[in-house]
Parts: structure tokens; sequence; C-alpha cells
């Protein structure tokens, strides 16, 4: 463990505080924001060679500074006492695979919803560019088990969201708040096409495929530069 996760005494410092209280805050962002009802869902951010975690079967709103939960890349707890969440193998599988700095898993409705329908979700928005394209579901696997990370990664492949089967969504990014926010728009692009497909004796209008990758050169330049 680095002296900047922890100092003499236990006491947390540093950066794994300020991440830990992003986290927190993360976690009830998605509880506010309808993403996650109880305990269901998981948080995760990657501070060097360790990931803090949210702790298992925790409310978000009883989360402190003393709770902070972490574990090395083979899933070793180095931090705190509580027992981390029971999706520690897909958080991990995330981060040993790919560039990603934060995780975030929810069991938002309408995005669960679609997971039983359709093996990918239709193409109804451009907005499926900024997760690298149409959004694949995991096959359903057992919760907390090296099953449904390897089914998870499949669906990931070139893609930093997806969906899991009968069980909610999965999304990464180089932050907590870009990877919220992806799933965030997920759900939102689940909810859309839902309604739209409700709607008796007519059919959602689809993207191409060319069309979703002209918008995803096209959002390479979006926002502002710092």
């Amino acid at each position: 463990m680095t002296s900047k996760l922890r100092e003499t005494g236990g006491e947390v410092r540093g950066e794994a505080a300020r991440r830990w209280a992003e986290l927190v805050a993360t976690a009830r962002r998605s509880v506010a924001g309808g993403l996650v009802v109880g305990t269901s869902g998981n948080v995760s951010v990657r501070v060097g060679d360790v990931v803090l975690v949210t702790p298992s079967g925790m409310p978000y709103d009883r989360l402190t500074p003393d709770d902070i939960t972490g574990v090395d890349l083979t899933g070793r707890q180095v931090l705190g006492t509580l027992v981390p969440t029971s999706e520690l193998p897909m958080h991990l599988a995330v981060y040993r695979t790919t560039g990603a700095q934060a995780v975030v898993h929810t069991h938002a409705v309408h995005a669960t919803a679609v997971s039983t329908l359709v093996p990918e979700l239709p193409l109804v928005h451009y907005m499926a560019a900024a997760l690298g394209g149409p959004v694949r579901v995991a096959p359903y696997a057992a919760y907390g088990t090296d099953a449904l990370a390897a089914h998870m990664l499949q669906a990931l492949d070139g893609r930093s969201g997806c969906l899991l089967q009968n069980h909610g969504t999965l999304t990464y990014g180089a932050t907590l708040d870009q990877a919220y926010d992806r799933t965030a728009q997920l759900e939102w692009m689940c909810r859309l096409w839902l309604t739209a497909s409700s709607v008796p004796g007519l059919t959602p209008s689809l993207l191409t495929e060319a069309q979703l990758a002209e918008v995803g050169e096209r959002l390479k330049g979006y926002g502002q530069r710092r």
C-alpha cells in the first residue's frame, strides 16, 4: 500500500480521501437520479493500483470518510474493514482490460427492461456513438460471478458501456462524472426506445451504422477545451 493512500494510524489522506468523497457523491447521485433503488448497483474509482469501491449492502446515505473500502487489482482488500461490493469481479475485470478510471453499475429500470427484450439496443439515437457504437446486451449470469464478468467484457468490446441481461447496466470512463453521465445517457436511450416502440401500429426509425459513425467523428470535437 502506498503512503499516499494511508498514513500512520490508518487515517486515509490525500488523493484517496478526495476520490472516496467523489465516489460517495456519485453513488448518492445514482439514487437521486432513479438509477438504483436501495443498495442495488455499485460505484468504483481507481487510484493508482488501488480500486476504491462501494461496500456491500451499505446504504449510500450512511457512508462516511471512515467507511473507505479499497482493494488491489487482484481483489485483495487493502483499505477499510467493510466487505466490498459483491460485483467486484466486474469492476476489476474492467480495470484490468481497459484504461478505465471509474466504473458505475446500476439497475436502472428502463435499461434493465430493454436487456430482457433484445440482444442489442436498437440505434434509436445518435448518442450511442458516445458509448462507442450500438450497445450490446451481455448474456445473463448470476451476479458477482466470474461468468458475468466474462460476458460483460465481451459486450464491452469497443464500447464504454453495456447492458446486462435481466440485471442492469455497466459503464466506465476517465472520471466518475463521465462514467455516471454515460449510464444516465444509456438509461435515457433505453427509455426513448421503449417509449417509441410502445406506439401501436408504428415502428421507430433507426439510424444506420454510417450515420452513427459520422456522429462519432463529430463528437470528437464536441464541448469546451481547457
